[in-house]
This record gives C-alpha cells, structure tokens and sequence, in this order.
C-alpha cells in the first residue's frame, strides 16, 4: 500500500511538510509507503472548464502543463494527502489549481478516485485553517472518497517554518490521522 501526499506549500521544509511528515511516521510504523509531491516543483495552471477531458476520457487533461504526470500518481495511490498552509484565509494557489485540474478529470472519467481513502493537512498562522480544511475535503468527498477522521481537525499552528514542532496538539492530531488513516488502509486491502 501506497499514500501519496501532495504538498501545497512553496517553502519545501515548512510548517506543512513537518505535518504531513508526522503522518508520514505513523503509516511507515505499519509498513504503508510513503511519497510526497511538492506542487511547487510543477507547473500547474487552474481548470479551464474546456471539457477536453470529457470528450477524450482517457483519464488526462488537454492542457499542456504538469498535472498529468500528478493525477496519474493520486489516481494510482492507495490513499492521499493534500497539504496546503493557509494563505487569504484558503489553500495556497497551487493546491486550488491542483484540486480544480483533479475533480474534473476523475468525475467525467468515472468515479476512479472512489473509496480511496484521502485527508487535507494544515498549517496556519492564526485563522482559516477550518476553511481549507473544509475546501481541501470537499474535493474528497465529491470524488466519493473516504475521509478519514482524527482526534482534532488536521491543522497545526505556527509562523516561522518549525513552529508547528512546539504545537504539541497539533502533532498529536497528525500522528492520529496517521494511525486511523493506516488502520482504514488496512481494511480496505484485507
């Protein structure tokens, strides 16, 4: 079994990867592979509502961009993670672009994304972490994914890169989200 993560966030050894990391741990612990992507390595522009994908259904954007090499890795993974820190109060640019490109591709190619489990990893400084909690989710849910729960919502607090590290509740959301993500995985592939 296999979680890919794609990570939102431009500063590469930020708040996010520190979250998405701890969830990292707990998965590895029970012999789940683990990948992260970082959507900042790529260029992805947003969905241009043409339809391309519609008409050819062969699972891939028209556009001529990075995503595709990406939905192919969602696609193939066993569960998902997308983490994103919260800029204006949402997910980072990238990770919109990302998401919009994913949700229509999987929804006019059949329900492909479903029963795969899949959950959103925040960072925040202050306010938003719920909205793009929720945004991030949305996609999961429209794609008839399983979301998987946690103690906590799956956010954590700090500014400076590593400041997430002195958000002990934080972490301990993440390492739960690890665990109960591993044992839905676990279920799944009995």
């Amino acid at each position: 079994m296999k979680v890919v993560a794609f990570n939102g966030s431009p500063r590469k050894n930020g708040n996010t990867t520190i979250a998405i990391q701890t969830v990292f741990e707990e998965l590895e612990a029970r012999n789940i592979k683990t990948e992260m992507e970082y959507l900042c390595d790529y260029k992805i522009q947003g969905c241009i509502a043409c339809m391309g994908c519609a008409k050819n259904k062969n699972e891939k954007c028209v556009l001529n961009d990075d995503f595709n090499p990406l939905f192919a890795k969602l696609k193939d993974a066993d569960g998902i993670l997308i983490g994103s820190p919260v800029y204006v109060s949402n997910m980072t640019g990238i990770t919109k672009c990302f998401i919009e490109r994913a949700g229509l591709v999987a929804k006019v190619n059949g329900p492909i994304l479903a029963h795969k489990p899949g959950a959103s990893v925040v960072a925040v400084r202050r306010a938003g972490a719920c909205t793009t909690f929720a945004a991030i989710n949305y996609f999961f849910l429209i794609s008839q994914m399983i979301v998987p729960g946690s103690s906590y919502w799956n956010l954590g607090v700090g500014l400076k890169p590593g400041d997430i590290q002195q958000d002990l509740e934080g972490l301990e959301t993440f390492r739960n989200l690890g665990k109960n993500m591993a044992w839905l995985l676990e279920k799944i592939h009995q």
